[in-house]
Formats: C-alpha cells, structure tokens, sequence
C-alpha cells in the first residue's frame, strides 16, 4: 500500500504538471466553454519570460489528488491486521480494483502495473464526481469560474491518454524488446511454414501497418472519449440548472453513472490494450 502510494503521488504531480503547461494560452469564454480559463500565471523561477498557466481545471485536479492522498493517509497511518472503519473500505476498494484488473490483464500485469492503473482510475472518478459538486463553475474569480471538472477540460484527458501512450511503450519495450514487437507486429501469424509463410508476409506487413496506425489513435480516441462524455454531461447540467434544479435532477443521477462508467472504461481499455499486445501469462512470465 505504502508503495503503490508513492507511486500515485508522483503519477498525480506529473500529470497536474503537464495539465498546467497544456492549459497556457487558452481561450475565456463564459459558461462552461471547451477552453478552461487560466485563472493567473505563477511565474518560473530561474526561467525568465515563462511562468506555470493556472486553469481552473487544473484546481480541481490538484484538489482530487489531494482528497486521494489524504484518505489514503489516513486508511494506512494505523494499518491492523483485522481492518475496521476507513482501512477497511479501501482495501476493499482496491481488492475489487486488482481482482477486476487481474481478469482483464491476468496476474503478471496485475501484479507489476496495478498501481498505475488504479491510480488512473481512482483520479478519474473522484474528478468526475467533484465536478458535480453544487457551486463548481458558479463560484468566480475576477470574472471567470473557479472551479471545473477536471475532465471536461480537453488537456487533462489528452494528458492521460497521451500518459498511457508513453507508459505503454516503456512496458512493451521492457515486457517484449524491440524484435518481439516487431515480430508480433509485422511478422507471420497463425503458425504458417513453408511458401505460404513467405508468401503471406506483404499482407501480415500491411496489417501490422493497420495495426501501428491503431496504436497511434488509441490515445486520442481515450482523451476524446472521456472529454466528450464528461464535457457534455456537465454542459446539459449547466443548462437544466439555470432552468430548475428539479430539471438537473434527473441528468445528476445520469451524470453520476457516466463518472463511473467512464473511469471504468478508461481502465479496461488502458489494461486490454496492455494486455493484447504482451499477451497472456506464461508468454509474459517467460
């Protein structure tokens, strides 16, 4: 628990960290815009005529690490052999998280990469929900909100997306080294010998062109997914509370399903993506 922690910290400081320099330059705009507003520019020591952009989003996602760190603190500061209270709920958060990521990637990955994809989970879901807080892109500073969700800002998402992307690619290398990516990218599939082997290898070239090609768009497909879903959710409540707060009801109760299914579906792709190019168990352990 210890480690995976340390582990979190840092995945959750570079992330707020490349969320910062994203969000530099953007557009304001009233209402929730597809822009988060830099809110003011923390200039960079030692690096003049460049400072750290300050979004709104960024806020909420400094402020979901910290819930994260926090709770997690306080869940192992007195760690017991029979868990009660807030120990227990989250080793039973994060028993159901690695039995689910054991399913999807098998024991080797679980074990070696759970802390990354736990981490990814737990920070996309807990941005989803405090974007839902009341008050979150009301409460204003100079004249633009203080507060948004996380996720509907397009440069945290390509951040994670991008992220995994980087991550995915040191695993592989590390799992597999280059000629077996490229053998199990490029190379004859299905056991074939003789003539046929060779005769085949133009159309395995061209499919394992497809293939590159898909590894390229699966980091904009995770960030463009996760935007468009929590970007127009909180859009449609937005609208229905300047309408009634008995409107937004029903879209809050949607809202709070999207938050968790998304994040969920964040992990089983990042995890199915790991697993389909490294493969199964034995092959891993070997």
């Amino acid at each position: 628990m210890k480690s995976f922690l340390n582990k979190a910290m840092l995945l959750g400081l570079t992330l707020m960290s490349g969320v910062a320099c994203a969000s530099e330059g953007a557009e304001h705009a009233e209402g929730l815009s597809s822009d988060a507003p830099v809110l003011w520019d923390i200039p960079i020591p030692f690096w003049p005529g460049h400072s750290l952009p300050i979004s709104n989003s960024l806020i909420m996602f400094t402020l979901a690490v910290v819930l994260l760190i926090v709770v997690l603190r306080l869940a192992t500061r007195k760690m017991q052999r029979v868990p009660g209270g807030l120990q227990n709920f989250v080793e039973w958060v994060f028993e159901s998280l690695y039995n689910f990521v054991e399913g999807l990637a098998g024991k080797y990955l679980a074990r070696k990469y759970f802390w990354y994809f736990a981490t990814v989970f737990l920070l996309i879901m807990v941005s989803n929900y405090m974007g839902l807080i009341p008050g979150v892109g009301e409460v204003t500073f100079d004249g633009k909100p203080l507060f948004r969700g996380a996720n509907a800002d397009l440069n945290v998402t390509i951040f994670l997306g991008f992220g995994y992307a980087i991550l995915w690619f040191i695993w592989v290398m590390r799992e597999q080294g280059i000629k077996h990516f490229l053998m199990h990218t490029f190379g004859p599939k299905g056991g074939l010998t003789g003539f046929l082997k060779y005769a085949l290898l133009p159309i395995f070239f061209f499919v394992g062109m497809i293939e590159i090609l898909s590894i390229c768009v699966r980091p904009v497909a995770l960030a463009a997914r996760l935007f468009g879903n929590i970007y127009a959710g909180e859009a449609i409540l937005e609208k229905m509370g300047g309408i009634s707060f008995a409107a937004m009801l029903p879209f809050m109760g949607l809202e709070i399903i999207v938050g968790f299914v998304q994040a969920l579906v964040f992990l089983m792709l990042t995890a199915i993506f790991l697993k389909t190019q490294v493969g199964g168990d034995e092959e891993e352990e070997h």
